[in-house]
């Protein structure tokens, strides 16, 4: 549901309407909502109405958040299929942009594979028919890649603006890519991709995919050159796709995604190269940390468009796992951003999410706990 003022068919700007982001970034506080879970990694929305917060537990479960409890029977458990540990598991859901009528879901997560050791797994569920809060339990396998490593799963299904399905995958694992996937077309490894769940089975590629007919490439490919995609997001306002890219010894990068875009993995790291010597390649980031002060994995978030904190509108937000440093940026000019730490939290920020108010949320991994952005 877009917030009031915005619009969604813009992709390539913030619109009339939408609200810059202020200066300076506000101080940031984080609120309890709730407790008790056990290794979050994702928090959503079913953009029902109905006011529901979905929480992705690592090892194959989600939980619902519903009038102010947490709820005890699972929306969804699915831990007996999910290899679940370390980098593994259950690791985000996506619910239909007509979830309210069709029942529809899609969840991404990570399992034995055949042929490989691994595999990551894109599969459909529906709600149940006589109970809201409760999924049926029939799984529709839209796509399986095999892979040789347990890490740099990505992990994310997530629906854009036009209504097709956006996923992330990982380089495959290894240090340094050993596979070369991030700059083969021709793998998923290392890529977003984008499908059409309303099309064949078992999905679609959109006519509009920028290497649809390409020879050697695959067509589900929306933007490659990534090591690890860990969140990302669509602006409400205007669209604009921001996505959280891990790195590997030195450099932790926010980018902007664009159709056909190369993000330099692995010849770049970051703003640097990591081939020693190279001739830079791709897009570069609009935002970049380095690893001196123990950080060690970037999180990415959304652009602040809730109503509970004004201050905070057109504020993009995001963190590091391991010191729970929490940032602000912002774009200051067209294609000019700035960035700012907002607060030390203290948290394990395996994600953020959104309700779909468009208010913010901080999931903590290591405490069990979702926290609500406010600012004052």
């Amino acid at each position: 549901m877009a917030a009031a003022g915005c619009d969604f068919l813009n992709l390539g700007g913030i619109p009339a309407g939408c609200g810059m982001a202020s200066s300076p970034l506000p101080q940031v506080q984080w609120q309890p909502v709730v407790s008790g879970l056990v290794h979050p990694v994702y928090v959503t929305h079913a953009g029902d109405g109905s006011g529901r917060l979905f929480i992705v537990e690592q090892a194959g479960i989600i939980r619902i958040f519903k009038n102010g409890s947490l709820l005890t029977m699972p929306f969804l458990d699915i831990s007996s299929k999910v290899l679940s540990g370390g980098e593994q598991g259950l690791l985000s859901v996506a619910f239909h942009p007509q979830y309210s009528s069709n029942g529809r879901f899609f969840v991404n997560y990570t399992a034995i594979g055949v042929g490989a050791p691994y595999k990551s797994v894109i599969a459909e569920y529906h709600v149940s028919t006589t109970n809201l809060d409760v999924a049926d339990t029939s799984e529709r396998v839209l796509l399986e890649v095999p892979d040789l490593y347990t890490n740099h799963n990505g992990g994310q299904n997530l629906f854009g603006p036009d209504g097709y399905l956006y996923i992330g995958l990982g380089d495959e694992g290894g240090a340094g890519d050993p596979q070369n996937n991030g700059q083969n077309l021709g793998t998923l490894f290392g890529k977003v991709l984008r499908i059409d769940v309303n099309g064949a089975l078992p999905y679609a590629i959109p006519s509009d995919n920028p290497f649809l007919g390409t020879a050697g490439a695959r067509g589900e490919i929306w933007a490659y050159g990534l090591r690890n995609p860990w969140r990302f997001s669509f602006d409400r306002c205007g669209g604009r796709f921001f996505l959280a890219d891990v790195g590997q010894a030195t450099w932790e990068e926010v980018d902007i995604i664009q159709k056909g875009g190369n993000y330099g993995w692995n010849i770049m790291e970051g703003p640097a190269c990591y081939v020693s010597g190279c001739t830079p390649i791709g897009l570069p980031p609009v935002a970049y940390y380095n690893h001196t002060l123990g950080d060690c994995s970037i999180t990415g978030g959304y652009v602040f468009r809730g109503t509970a904190s004004p201050a905070l509108t057109g504020w993009y937000l995001f963190g590091d796992f391991c010191t729970g440093r929490l940032w602000g940026l912002r774009e200051t000019s067209p294609n000019n951003w700035t960035m700012t730490q907002a607060a030390q939290t203290g948290l394990g920020i395996s994600s953020f999410g959104e309700d779909q108010n468009g208010e913010v949320y901080i999931v903590d991994y290591n405490g069990g706990a979702l926290y609500r952005v406010t600012a004052r």
